[in-house]
Formats: structure tokens, C-alpha cells, sequence
């Protein structure tokens, strides 16, 4: 028997990562990253009607519809136009897994495999590696949109977005300074954290934020059952609300219902695989009982989302499973990165990279549908102790507290997944940073005000039809 010596990966020095991240700073220096300059000739309509192409039909004028609400709803929408706007300014060159979607409504509360509540980003359909600042730009961007929409005037606007790109800032010199696995455990608890934000708030914003844990504590399976299933001839069955709900038997009414079930089932098996083994036992002690297709979110209208009710020992122990479509992440015409065979495989693997703790049936799948496309989907429990924030009813100082406290975990997501102690280095211990991005979060959002009214020519013109109140 021959010994053979262990494969050695050489891995750069602290001082070589610091001396990439100010060798970046020189090629890029931090007040070139407020540059906000979108091409004259582009059009987001024309973008949005890109994405369109792809969807189900009778659900493009209800994602048009969400979008004319509010400008900030339109920059929820608008991640693809965002993407195209980023990939035209000076970027740092230094990549993390991104969320590609970090606006403010994609931070939330959710149940850990602990049962216990964390405070992450919750959003992980358009993750892709990418440069770091892309993530801190769309976060602060979409403070700046909500404050604007909020009637906060533009002092208390830099304020906020200032001080959110401080914490991230601040919270990745930190992180520079841990070892891989502090790194790594980095969280946020809402039952500590938000406790103590709601603490410095006013008497309204104190009563919303206890609500918001509260609620998140209840919103799990059971509290779906009964808010999304009744029971019929002694069955218990997804209710027909359409077209925001639709169970399968009325989506596929001219097809044979029970070849449509074995589908179904063929998929759930095929899912189960990409669980961890464990998980996968637990799984299986749960029955398919029925699925339904479900409208969810703003940006992700139109895109095939399905709910799957599974039942456990009886009609009291259910769970419910969502299985969205997941199509190209929008930063990914824009950024030369690996390439996937499943677009569900990449939402999972980014997110479970990116949060600090995954659902236990985070998992992926691809199949033909009924019209012979085969498609990608991730998988997740429908509920599991999720929660957001009221973003209208925010005042400005609790939008500041809650853009620190999401700038805070952004920063512990960039860390775990990218070179912390290059980007570190890059950003320094200055404010030029922090000062950058509220001059570009200002200009973008006035931009996006702009892109926002297009939208609404473009209802009025007949170009496109939004369905409002969906």
C-alpha cells in the first residue's frame, strides 16, 4: 500500500485578501460606487414585457396590477430593470452569493429547525454570485423608494439609507475580524433584536412590532389549514378562490384528473430526493392529499406557484408544502458566473449559503407540465413562523432602526458566502461608503419614480392591462 500525501488547497493570506480589497478600492474607488447613470434608450416596460413572455398569461395584468399601487410596489416588481441599471455603473469586482433581490420587504422573521425565531433575508429567487455592493445598493435603493412613498422628506431619507449601509459596512469589519465558523453562526434573533428596536420606538410602532412576532409565532401549517382548506362531503380540500387560488382539478378541469395526481405524486418522490435523509423520513409519513395554484408576492405574479396540503396522522396534522417556479436569476445575463441544470438547485443552495438557518424542506424539482415545458421549482414549507414588516406604517425612525437592522444580516449573509476580509478592506473605516450609497439610493429611487410613472402611461395607453385590488 502506497501513501499518497492529502490534496492542499493553498489559500491566501490575511494580508493578500486585504491588499485584494484595497487593490480593488484603487481601481474602483468607493465614490465611483454612487454612479447612477441608466442607459437614455432603455425602457422598463419594454423589460417587464420581457419577462411577461414567460409567465401565465392571465396573471400578467394582476402582477401590472400590484405594481401601479405604489412606487415602491413597482420597485418590488422591478428587480430585472434594477439588474439592467447595476450591470451599467462601476462595481468592486469582489463577489459574494447575492440574494438579487435585497429590497426592504424581502427581510423577515421566520422559525429556525429549532423552533425558535431569526431575523434573515427571506427571498432567494434571484441568488446569484455577483459583486457585493449590487445587494447593498438594491437594499438601500428600496429604503429610499419607501421613505419617498412615506412623504419622508429628503434629510430624514439620507438618514436612513445612510445609516443602513453604515451597519452593513460596520458589520462586515466585524465580521473581517471572527474565524470561519463565528462567521458562519452569525444571526439575528427577532425576539432580542426586535424587542429592543421596538423599545426605541413610539407607542404605535412598539404595538406593531410585538404584533409582528406574535403572528409570526402562529403562521405555520395548521394556521393555514384553516384559512386555505374547508372541508367538503368530509373532505378536507384547497378552497377555489380565483384566480389568487385555484385548486388543480379547475387549473387542468379539460385533462384526466387522476394522470394529473400521478404527476404529482412521480414529482413529490423526485423532490424527496434532494432532502437531507432524515428529512426525507419525515417526509414520508405525510400523504398527499391536494394542490392548488397560488398567486404569490409582486415580482414572482405569473410565475407557476403551486400549494401542496399534505396530511400527517389525520386532518389535524397537516403540511403545507409551495413548490415556485424557478426561472434564470435576473442578474444572470449580467455576470459571468456558473451555470445551472436546475434554476431550483440554485435558489436552494444560495439561500441555505445565505441564511443563517433553512427550512427542513428547502428542496428543488423539474418536470413537464401539461403543456410539454419542462420546468424548475424549489420547494419550502408555505408557512413556517414567516413575518414582515409594515413598511408603510414606518415612521422614519423605525425605518432607520429596520434598514440597520437589515443591513446588519446582509452583511452576516455577504460574510459567510464571500472573501469578508477583501470586502472589508475595500470598504474601510471611513463614511465614504455610507455616503456613497445614500447618493445613489436618492438618485435611483427618483429613477425608479420615473420608471414607475412609465408604467402607469403605459396602463393608461392600452400597452398593458393591470387588474388593480388583486
Amino acid at each position: 500500500m502506497t501513501d499518497s500525501a492529502p490534496h492542499v488547497v493553498a489559500h491566501p493570506t490575511r494580508k493578500q485578501r486585504i491588499e485584494a480589497g484595497r487593490e480593488a478600492r484603487r481601481a474602483v474607488p468607493l465614490a465611483d460606487l454612487a454612479e447612477c447613470a441608466p442607459r437614455g434608450d432603455r425602457d422598463p416596460v419594454d423589460l417587464l414585457e420581457e419577462q411577461a413572455s414567460t409567465r401565465i398569461p392571465q396573471l400578467v395584468s394582476v402582477r401590472y396590477g400590484r405594481m401601479t399601487s405604489s412606487a415602491f410596489a413597482f420597485f418590488r416588481g422591478a428587480a430585472l430593470v434594477m439588474a439592467d441599471d447595476l450591470s451599467r455603473t462601476p462595481n468592486s469586482g469582489l463577489h459574494t452569493q447575492l440574494c438579487g433581490d435585497a429590497h426592504l420587504s424581502n427581510f423577515g422573521v421566520f422559525a429556525t429547525p429549532e423552533r425558535k425565531l431569526a431575523f434573515d433575508v427571506n427571498d432567494f429567487d434571484e441568488t446569484c454570485p455577483g459583486p457585493f455592493e449590487w445587494d447593498v445598493k438594491r437594499l438601500v435603493a428600496s429604503l429610499a423608494v419607501a421613505a419617498r412613498d412615506n412623504g419622508f422628506g429628503d434629510k430624514q431619507c439620507a438618514r436612513i439609507t445612510r445609516a443602513c449601509a453604515a451597519e452593513y459596512r460596520e458589520t462586515m469589519l466585524g465580521q473581517a475580524e471572527r474565524g470561519n465558523l463565528a462567521v458562519w453562526y452569525s444571526h439575528i434573533e427577532p425576539t432580542t433584536e426586535l424587542v429592543e428596536l421596538r423599545d426605541e420606538l413610539d407607542t404605535t410602532m412598539k404595538k406593531r412590532t410585538r404584533k409582528l412576532i406574535e403572528k409570526s409565532r402562529t403562521r405555520d401549517s395548521v394556521q393555514a389549514l384553516g384559512k386555505l382548506t374547508e372541508v367538503v362531503d368530509g373532505e378536507r380540500r384547497i378552497i377555489s378562490a380565483p384566480p389568487l387560488i385555484v385548486p388543480i382539478e379547475e387549473v387542468f378541469a379539460d385533462l384526466d384528473i387522476d394522470r394529473v395526481y400521478e404527476e404529482l405524486r412521480d414529482r413529490i418522490r423526485s423532490y424527496r430526493a434532494t432532502l437531507q435523509w432524515d428529512r426525507r423520513v419525515l417526509l414520508e409519513q405525510f400523504q398527499f392529499v391536494q394542490a392548488a395554484r397560488k398567486v404569490v408576492g409582486v415580482g414572482s405574479v405569473g410565475t407557476r406557484a403551486w400549494i401542496v396540503l399534505m396530511r400527517g396522522t389525520d386532518d389535524d396534522d397537516p403540511l403545507f408544502l409551495q413548490a415556485k417556479e424557478a426561472q434564470p436569476s435576473v442578474l444572470s445575463r449580467y455576470v459571468d458566473g456558473p451555470t445551472f441544470t436546475n434554476e431550483g438547485e440554485r435558489v436552494v443552495n444560495g439561500q441555505r449559503l445565505m441564511q443563517a438557518a433553512s427550512d427542513i424542506f428547502l428542496g428543488w424539482q423539474k418536470g413537464a407540465g401539461a403543456d410539454g415545458v419542462v420546468r424548475d421549482f424549489y420547494i419550502r414549507q408555505l408557512r413556517d413562523g414567516k413575518g414582515s414588516a409594515v413598511i408603510e406604517a414606518m415612521t422614519p425612525t423605525g425605518m432607520t432602526l429596520y434598514g440597520r437592522l437589515c443591513g446588519r444580516v446582509l452583511g452576516y449573509a455577504h460574510a459567510r458566502a464571500g472573501d469578508r476580509i477583501s470586502i472589508a478592506a475595500y470598504l474601510g473605516s471611513g463614511t465614504e461608503f455610507d455616503d456613497a450609497m445614500a447618493k445613489f439610493a436618492d438618485a435611483y429611487a427618483r429613477k425608479s419614480e420615473q420608471d414607475f410613472r412609465a408604467l402607469l402611461a403605459a396602463v393608461e395607453q392600452g400597452r398593458v392591462e393591470a387588474r388593480q385590488g388583486i
